[in-house]
């Protein structure tokens, strides 16, 4: 026995030093064009599978997945970086997707084939030995929620509805774009999302129109050199000039967008008990949780009968999206933010407040009717 197991021994100590002599001197195919062995592909999609399902199962999944705000978030990131290799309604893919081992798979049965906590770990996680990469902000797990809420609603699209969504229609991206004199391209790729006056299109992106151009430009400049995370907003920003940055945030700030109809969350009177609240905050702070108040920054507080106005370099608050307002404040706490040079003031206000302070400062900020109630401070 014991002649046989060193036997065995030898053998596969052979066969381990043929293998590696092979795998120095090259004899390796890793060339695309080869492409898999059938038996290589199944292997290799089966333990992307249980790797997949096994990972989703600590998940945890918002309580709407499927929101139209957030499809029509995702719609433009997809357009600009997923398109070229999955294709989409009634546009193919270009030749060189074809031409990569594995194949970038198409998505027409993505919402059937995958439980939406799959697609999110797919998407955030990305799938090592194929062209699949992993989101490029980590910490904004809800960017990855809305490309998730797209991916469930693409099997049902057709290209009309695909174009719209992604903004191809949007108002202004050509017509008003040109009248008002702005051919910039840079712009176009702007409107597609925000519109030509900066709008939020029901509340899928920020209210950008009239908001300070030092503060656009900062924030520009933040995304473009990573000091702010979006996998959405790093990749719109990234080939940005300085010049390029100053126009855009010129034209915005010119804006004055329709403000966005907030959605009522509760009835009336538990609703104006959160917004006084909230408007609380933003005039007198939180001094026991060292919370500045809001308003001596970011404006938007009733002081002598008058709303205050943002600081220079502070964005303004008041008519923001309710939702982006939670999402950003709950960044500014966990320390998954940043910006440009006033981030680390927001960093230690956010740290004091609970969801419910920022759900009231959220509210309150996004409601125009409380503008001059709750917030009476005089200062």
């Amino acid at each position: 026995m014991k002649i046989h197991i060193r036997h065995l021994a030898s053998g596969l100590a052979v066969l381990a030093a043929v293998v590696t002599i092979g795998l120095w001197i090259g004899l390796m195919p890793i060339s695309a064009s080869s492409g898999h062995w059938r038996v290589t592909s199944w292997f290799l999609h089966w333990v992307m599978q249980n790797s997949v399902q096994l990972n989703a199962m600590s998940v945890e999944e918002p309580a709407i997945v499927d929101d139209p705000v957030l499809v029509r978030r995702a719609a433009g990131h997809f357009e600009a970086s997923c398109r070229f290799c999955h294709g989409a309604p009634g546009k193919a893919t270009g030749p060189v997707p074809y031409q990569m081992t594995p194949a970038p798979p198409g998505l027409d049965n993505s919402a059937h084939a995958w439980a939406p906590a799959e697609l999110f770990t797919i998407v955030k996680h990305g799938v090592k030995f194929s062209g699949m990469p992993a989101w490029p902000a980590p910490p904004r797990d809800d960017e990855v929620w809305a490309m998730v809420a797209f991916l469930r609603a693409l099997p049902d699209m057709d290209e009309a509805g695909y174009d719209r969504l992604r903004g191809a229609a949007a108002p202004g991206a050509a017509g008003e774009a040109g009248a008002a004199g702005t051919t910039n391209p840079v712009l176009a790729g702007c409107v597609a999302c925000h519109g030509i006056d900066g709008g939020s299109d029901g509340g899928a992106f920020p209210v950008i129109g009239g908001q300070s151009a030092d503060y656009l430009a900062t924030s520009l400049a933040a995304y473009r050199d990573g000091r702010r995370a979006s996998g959405i907003m790093q990749l719109a920003a990234s080939g940005l000039s300085d010049d390029e940055i100053a126009r855009l945030a010129r034209h915005y700030a010119g804006q004055r967008p329709q403000q966005p109809a907030q959605p009522a969350a509760a009835p009336d009177d538990i609703r104006r008990q959160i917004t006084d609240r909230g408007g609380a905050i933003a005039a007198e702070g939180l001094p026991d949780q060292r919370v500045p108040a809001c308003g001596s920054c970011h404006g938007g507080v009733a002081v002598d009968g008058a709303i205050t106005q943002p600081r220079p370099g502070f964005p303004r608050l008041t008519g923001q999206d309710r939702p982006y307002l939670e999402t950003q404040l709950h960044l500014w706490r966990a320390g998954a933010r940043g910006g440009g040079s006033h981030a680390h003031l927001m960093a230690r206000a956010a740290h004091g407040l609970t969801d419910a302070d920022i759900a009231a400062v959220a509210a309150f900020y996004a409601d125009d009717g409380n503008r001059g109630t709750g917030s009476s401070a005089s200062r």
